[in-house]
């Protein structure tokens, strides 16, 4: 009796893609209690501290809920690089792992299949989208392609500036491709003018 005591207390978080042990602890759930639930099978644990209820089912595809969990686990975190050209349908990579950028002195929480790069500058291009029902951070497509030439092979980088410019639903603004190449000491200056002249 005393372990569906705390499902009851949990209830909250039944129909939430997840939450922490700190945030079932404050509903007076202690970790003991969240390892037994895990054991029995009602609660899955994610990641270390983070946990949902097995019957929990996410409203997107796989990939992209994957994505959204991971983006939304890390408040630090901006989904960069790969993960974002995948997003933006700038390249054919396929998305193996989840790539996010943190602040260069920040501490990276360990997660599966995820690729955290260090980055000076988080601020540049950071907005915020949502994935089926999390609200996470990423970086706009200007970054993305700029980004691109800074830490990702040329092949990758020059696909991307070319689906950028070929883009139907969305207008391309070299001036902001061109200030943030500027802004992070990237030259794609020709790149640039062969899609604009």
């Amino acid at each position: 009796m005393r372990h569906s005591k705390y499902e009851m207390q949990l209830e909250p978080f039944r129909h939430v893609p997840f939450f922490t042990a700190e945030q079932a602890v404050d509903q007076n759930v202690p970790r003991h209690a969240i390892a037994y639930l895990v054991k029995k099978g009602t609660l899955e644990r994610i990641y270390p501290g983070t946990y949902r209820f097995s019957e929990y089912e996410p409203e997107i595809d796989f990939q992209w809920e994957n994505l959204g969990l991971i983006a939304a686990g890390m408040p630090e975190g901006v989904i960069c690089l790969i993960s974002a050209l995948c997003y933006y349908e700038l390249t054919d990579q396929v998305m193996r792992e989840i790539w996010i950028a943190i602040p260069h002195e920040s501490y990276a929480p360990k997660r599966p299949n995820t690729k955290i790069i260090r980055m000076r500058n988080i601020s540049l291009g950071k907005t915020e989208i949502s994935v089926g029902e999390y609200k996470v951070k990423i970086f706009d497509r200007e970054r993305c392609v700029v980004d691109a030439f800074r830490y990702l092979s040329k092949e990758i980088a020059i696909k991307a500036i070319q689906r950028y410019f070929q883009s139907k639903n969305y207008k391309p603004d070299p001036k902001k491709l061109g200030a943030y190449a500027k802004a992070l000491r990237v030259n794609i200056t020709p790149y640039i003018l062969s899609y604009t002249t």
